[in-house]
């Protein structure tokens, strides 16, 4: 049966939309004055400016130049000398060497002579790239901020390892040979000096870790090894700028990739000197033909920490020339294995008279049975 629109019941939910409500003309706004909520928006949402503390990014402290002393006021163990090195020790972690008894001219020789190992091509100096293998040579180059580095400076890694000798009288066959005989001879020259600073410093240690001795005892290095800097000429002062707050950053963090008992280095004509540590850094202006000795890990771990660890590196500004700078890491050599083979040879330890006398007892105990039963 059909039904009829007519006769259906009317839907009682509606389910149509209401209408928009109506927007009344000419309302005024809620708010008294829109200028200064938008203001307030504006300064709400704006990122503030963060200042770092100091702690986080350390700020230079110029301080004044640290004393000279006379390398053989050490030798005749004058007080005040003494005095003067363990003092400015102890405030920045370095001191400067006088009268050390290199001559100049062969100081200068060397680095005329180490000049030209930058000057080879990038080619060869890829033969003799510095690696985890052979972490001596060429600094490798690659990022940004390693080619920032390198407009500024260009690192060489010297020692008498003979990989590196190959590698470099491949590329540089006779000059390598004479610079590298004179530069056995500087390092042990400067080893002789280094040796009688750290035999003032552990006289004078109150504090004294055998730990910390025994692994600078026990060092995977062959001899000191000698770092060799190349300052580039005429950088823009604005580059200068960044790249000291980048290796403010990269001494901080990286260190040094070799663990020595004291740096020695050489920087003649260098306008100032800063001095890297976990603390902070500071700088000065260092003396003509002055060695700047800085104290490294080894001897901050054999000394308990009286001793300071802090890095050192020259700045230089405004040359006229390229400039070279030298920085021996020295580590004293090592004396365990055959001290340890001598006392093996004359004295018996504890654990083997225990061993001894246990032996002994039950020989006795064997001989009364044997005795008894027979």
């Amino acid at each position: 049966m059909a039904v009829s629109p007519e006769s259906m019941p009317e839907n009682p939910i509606d389910f149509r939309a209401p209408p928009p409500s109506p927007i009344a003309s000419g309302r005024r706004s809620s708010v008294a004055n829109d200028e200064v909520l938008t203001e307030f928006l504006e300064h709400s949402l704006r990122v503030q400016d963060l200042i770092l503390p100091d702690k986080i990014f350390p700020r230079e402290k110029i301080v004044e130049t640290p004393p000279r002393i006379d390398c053989q006021s050490l030798n005749s163990g004058e007080s005040d000398s003494v005095l003067n090195m363990l003092d400015s020790i102890t405030r920045i972690g370095c001191f400067q060497l006088v009268n050390f008894g290199i001559p100049s001219e062969f100081i200068r020789l060397v680095s005329v002579m180490a000049a030209g190992i930058f000057q080879l091509p990038p080619e060869k100096k890829a033969a003799a790239t510095r690696s985890l293998e052979k972490p001596y040579g060429f600094e490798e180059v690659h990022g940004d901020h390693q080619e920032v580095e390198n407009e500024l400076s260009e690192e060489f890694v010297w020692c008498k390892d003979e990989s590196l000798k190959l590698d470099m009288e491949g590329i540089w066959p006779t000059e390598y040979s004479n610079f590298s005989k004179k530069m056995e001879t500087f390092s042990s020259d400067i080893g002789k000096v280094a040796a009688k600073i750290l035999q003032v410093l552990h006289e004078n240690c109150a504090r004294k870790s055998m730990y910390g001795h025994d692994m600078m005892q026990r060092q995977d290095l062959i001899g000191s090894v000698c770092c060799l800097y190349k300052h580039r000429r005429n950088i823009p002062a604005d580059r200068r700028a960044s790249s000291s707050e980048y290796d403010v950053i990269r001494m901080l963090i990286r260190g040094t990739d070799y663990s020595h008992a004291l740096c020695l280095n050489i920087c003649n004509g260098s306008s100032e000197f800063h001095v890297y540590s976990k603390k902070g850094w500071v700088s000065f202006c260092p003396d003509k033909d002055a060695l700047i000795v800085t104290v490294g890990d080894q001897t901050q771990a054999w000394s308990g920490g009286q001793y300071r660890h802090v890095l050192g590196r020259p700045i230089f500004k405004g040359e006229d020339e390229d400039s070279i700078a030298m920085a021996f890491l020295y580590s004293p050599p090592s004396t365990t294995s055959s001290s340890s083979i001598t006392r093996k040879g004359k004295t018996v330890s504890l654990g083997q008279q225990a061993i001894l006398a246990i032996i002994l007892t039950l020989v006795c105990h064997f001989l009364v049975y044997f005795y008894k039963e027979f």
